[in-house]
């Protein structure tokens, strides 16, 4: 092979400094290829989708849902009567062009309704289902226990905390931070953002909570920065953690989409009432009988009397 003459090794250096300088890492995201730095920011193709997204800031669930399936296939407090739960966990989602979720997805000819979440929020149909629209999730409860321990947590150092994690590491405004309750053993963050109240460019709390989640559970987003849950020294464990959502617009779910054991818990009740108003019934029965043997004996009395 013959030597690279002068002008041909310094245009091959100079190709070299300038993919260095112009590659970088997506801190706050790790689910990403082709990353390169225009201006002061990185921006990568999200896997699975090819949507370049910022990485100086929080990346859409959407988004992130559809690359951990890309990357798989590859490799106590009462809740509002509306929120429900994601019971059908992780699924391969449509997005949007900006990276939100479509109002219908489907899995095959099943499919179903959406909020801006991706939670689903009615009953899975067949393809001619119509979503007129993408619901706002308007609230979402974040509800964990930690692990047993003998002495309660100090509920200030604990807000303060979780305050300040969610304020600097997901960057969300405090002002959507409504709530930290603390009740031995569950922790209980609430955030509420309406659609009005979202500033242009801000992260939304569906997007803050799926990042949380996937901290807290140790499956973290960010590129080899994993979260610190130490409060006062101390490094808190999880038990359980688990998210409700609430809508702007209650969720359409039929009594078929019920849980067996739910319904088993309505038969129980229905029974239960049932029951009660029978032995209500035959009680007064019973009491109509001895006020009439009591009366007729009264009487009785009297005729012999005036005899």
């Amino acid at each position: 092979m013959k030597p690279l003459c002068g002008a041909a090794l310094l245009l091959l250096l100079s190709a070299v400094s300038y993919a260095l300088a112009s590659s970088c890492i997506c801190e706050k995201n790790k689910r990403v290829t082709n990353c390169t730095l225009v201006g002061d920011v990185c921006w990568c193709d999200s896997i699975g989708s090819r949507v370049s997204v910022n990485c100086g800031t929080l990346t859409s669930k959407c988004l992130l849902m559809k690359a951990e399936m890309t990357s798989s296939k590859s490799g106590r407090r009462e809740k509002p009567k509306d929120a429900f739960e994601d019971t059908d966990g992780l699924y391969d989602p449509e997005c949007e062009n900006t990276g939100v979720f479509k109002a219908k997805q489907c899995n095959g000819t099943t499919c179903w309704c959406v909020n801006t979440a991706g939670v689903r929020r009615t009953d899975k149909h067949n393809a001619d289902l119509k979503c007129s629209r993408l619901v706002r999730t308007t609230w979402i409860i974040i509800e964990m226990k930690h692990a047993e321990r003998n002495a309660p947590l100090n509920a200030d150092s604990l807000e303060k905390f979780f305050r300040k994690t969610i304020t600097s590491r997901y960057m969300l405004d405090g002002r959507y931070i409504s709530g930290v309750l603390y009740e031995k053993p569950y922790i209980t963050i609430d955030l509420k953002q309406n659609v009005s109240d979202k500033s242009s460019g801000g992260v939304d709390i569906a997007d803050v909570a799926y990042y949380f989640e996937k901290d807290v559970k140790g499956d973290s987003i960010f590129y080899n920065n994993r979260l610190n849950t130490s409060i006062d020294n101390e490094v808190l464990r999880f038990e359980k953690t688990v998210i409700y959502y609430v809508d702007e617009i209650a969720p359409e779910f039929s009594m078929k989409s019920l849980t067996p054991g739910l319904i088993a818990v309505i038969v129980v009740v229905v029974i239960a009432i049932v029951a009660g108003i029978v032995v209500l019934v035959l009680t007064r029965r019973r009491k109509g009988k001895y006020v009439k043997a009591e009366v007729k004996e009264m009487n009785e009395m009297h005729r012999a009397l005036n005899g």
